[in-house]
């Protein structure tokens, strides 16, 4: 966990605690060989512009419309990861989140760390999707970055039920507080609703089907576009790759493999 790849916080009047969308996705943070590359690569795609983080070239902190949406960090820095895109889920107590991970058979990779005015962690659950967790203020508010960064989340995995139970008790999803996320089983999915919204999906194949030990855990963050197929051309122009493509959405690959999609915004 580096400072600049955390959740992105600033003291904003509108600015509101992770007590207030407890459990849910509040972040994503790439990591990357060359983040210049990146850099360019998202520009393209996204149109995001960057601003140099406090710790040097190697971090960067993308904006779309000057809100802040994702950060980048090189993975030659303090703590080496594996090129890929992380979500972070907001929680009222990051040492307490952490602590849940470790009994329940997940491991804590870094941190808690404090990063005021917050405490972040890199965390990973039993079956080895990496996952974040921030403790803090989140900039512009929560609703503003969810209009500007990732529609949701989706965690592929070997058994959705069993992941769902672990994401449930460390995150404390589908508890009495008003402001803790709803699960519910729709569609072949379980599915993850704060303030009544689809925020995070889990799935792992058909309901009777067996865990799938072919499937190596991970999550995948889908980031809403108004032209899927423009992204998709845009991606493969400037060094990714397109893996599948729809009308209404595209799983892609960055420069470096780092894997993401983009949806349609009138199909979200």
């Amino acid at each position: 966990m580096d400072q600049d790849s955390k959740p992105f916080v600033a003291r904003q009047p509108d600015a509101v605690s992770t007590r207030s969308v407890s459990g849910a996705p509040c972040w994503v943070s790439l990591t990357s060989h060359d983040v210049e590359t990146s850099e360019g690569f998202y520009h393209a795609v996204f149109g995001w512009k960057w601003r140099q983080a406090t710790l040097g070239d190697r971090f960067r902190i993308a904006t779309a419309n000057d809100v802040p949406v994702a950060g980048l960090a090189a993975v030659a820095s303090m703590w080496r990861t594996a090129v890929v895109w992380t979500p972070y889920f907001a929680v009222p107590n990051a040492n307490e989140a952490a602590a849940r991970t470790r009994e329940r058979g997940g491991t804590v990779a870094v941190g808690p760390l404090a990063f005021p005015p917050g405490r972040a962690a890199l965390l990973a659950d039993r079956d080895g999707a990496t996952f974040g967790v921030w403790e803090g203020v989140l900039a512009a508010g929560w609703e503003t970055w969810r209009r500007s960064a990732p529609a949701f989340i989706r965690l592929h995995t070997r058994d959705a039920f069993d992941a769902a139970i672990f994401y449930g008790e460390v995150l404390d999803w589908a508890t009495a507080r008003p402001e803790c996320c709803e699960v519910r089983y729709e569609g072949g999915e379980v599915v993850l609703r704060s303030g009544g919204r689809v925020v995070a999906r889990i799935e792992s194949g058909a309901l009777e089907a067996a865990p799938d030990p072919t499937v190596r855990p991970h999550w995948q963050v889908h980031f809403a576009v108004s032209d899927v197929a423009a992204c998709a051309r845009t991606a493969a122009a400037n060094g990714g790759d397109v893996l599948r493509a729809s009308a209404d959405e595209a799983v892609l690959l960055d420069p470096d493999g780092a894997r993401f999609s983009v949806m349609s915004r009138s199909a979200g």
